[in-house]
């Protein structure tokens, strides 16, 4: 098992997992700021797969291998009413392969300031 850490943020490889990669994302920088103002869900839905596809890349993976995501949202009505400009967010950073992904509402994440976080299953080459 290894581990790195992005921002405030821990991945774990386990490799005798038959999906062998998971990490969890909230929208900050490496730095634990959020970009911008990072004050809507689309920021921090785009920093946060951005980070959660930094973790994937490190460990040798790539966005065609995500096997399943969960995306965790303080306000799930402003996730839907984002929905077509998340989805233009996913394709321009992880391109057009889309794995199952599940929008969970949560009444708040760790981090008070966070909207969003994105947790994700992949299969490593």
């Amino acid at each position: 098992m290894g581990a790195g850490v992005l921002g405030s943020d821990v991945s774990v490889l386990k490799t005798s997992w038959p999906q062998p990669y998971g990490a969890a994302r909230r929208g900050q920088e490496p730095a634990g700021r959020y970009e911008g103002d990072g004050d809507t869900l689309p920021e921090q839905f785009a920093t946060a797969l951005g980070n959660l596809l930094t973790a994937l890349r490190a460990a040798g993976g790539s966005p065609a291998g995500l096997a399943r995501g969960t995306v965790y949202a303080t306000d799930v009505a402003d996730h839907r009413a984002h929905a077509a400009g998340l989805g233009r967010i996913w394709r321009r950073l992880a391109g057009r392969d889309y794995p199952a992904v599940a929008v969970i509402g949560a009444v708040r994440l760790c981090d008070e300031q966070a909207l969003v976080e994105i947790d994700g299953m992949a299969v490593l080459p």
